[in-house]
């Protein structure tokens, strides 16, 4: 079964689940599922259900799919994500978003936890991604090109849409949060980063680090869809503080941070 038949399975099991068309789809990175309780007249589908639809087992990932409305706009929403480094290949980590571009989704809003490599960053700063660097040493769009989704050399020049970068800056504005903007460096983990690592990433103009959204962003450019990303930044990058980095205080960073988050998303999302 090719690609395009799997992921036509799955958008046909989603169509006999909800009538919903949404424009915009929205991924919640550890610790910031809690928008997803925001949806109004939410309808539920746990990822174990989806045919071809890998399960989460990230810690603050409840592995399940949201259509709803947010501000007043019909949204699909995923609460948690797939990594690299749960073992799934990079194929099963971007399936979700080949699916979300048959449904008719256009603009892919991506939201993760990250350490902080800034040193002006605090734990709780919200970073609009202006771009990423690629360190997981893998491409998803290697192999066989997928021409039923795009081309096969896909241009990254604007990964990250300039438009909705606009618009996310302005609802910050218009909120009064500081929204901070930096380039964000994906690694595979799960181990986090050394100090010298982060060191070098600094060197490289990078703010922000963490272990997804990357993929994800290369497969919705090459499937033409407009990308924006937010990071929230749970904790300072290893060697910035002494002291060792643990995942609950992700965690518990990404619960605090919720508020905040939630009220910008949903403000980008009345503005779209």
């Amino acid at each position: 079964m090719t690609l395009l038949n799997r992921v036509e399975e799955t958008v046909a099991y989603i169509h006999t689940k909800t009538e919903m068309k949404p424009e915009t789809a929205i991924v919640l990175g550890s610790g910031l599922g809690q928008l997803g309780e925001k949806l109004e007249d939410a309808v539920v589908i746990p990822y174990e259900e989806l045919p071809h639809w890998k399960s989460s087992t990230a810690p603050g990932h409840s592995g399940r799919l949201l259509f709803g409305k947010l501000g007043g706009k019909q949204v699909v929403c995923m609460q948690g994500r797939l990594h690299y480094y749960e073992g799934y290949s990079m194929e099963d980590i971007t399936y979700p978003v080949r699916v979300m571009a048959k449904l008719g989704v256009k603009n892919l809003l991506l939201s993760n936890a990250a350490g902080g490599i800034n040193t002006d960053f605090a734990p709780g700063q919200l970073m609009l991604i202006t771009d990423h660097i690629n360190f997981l040493g893998r491409n998803p769009l290697m192999g066989p090109n997928e021409a039923d989704f795009g081309v096969r050399f896909c241009d990254m020049s604007y990964a990250y849409h300039p438009e909705l970068r606009r618009i996310a800056l302005e609802a910050a504005e218009e909120l009064g949060q500081n929204l901070a903007q930096g380039i964000y460096v994906a690694t595979t983990g799960p181990s986090y980063e050394t100090p010298a690592e982060i060191r070098m990433f600094r060197l490289w103009g990078a703010s922000a680090v963490g272990m997804s959204t990357v993929p994800e962003v290369i497969v919705a450019n090459h499937c033409g869809l407009r990308v924006m990303g937010i990071s929230c930044i749970t904790n300072m990058a290893a060697g910035v503080l002494d002291q060792p980095l643990t995942e609950e205080e992700v965690l518990e960073t990404g619960a605090k941070s919720g508020a905040a988050f939630q009220a910008l998303m949903t403000r980008i999302v009345e503005k779209l």
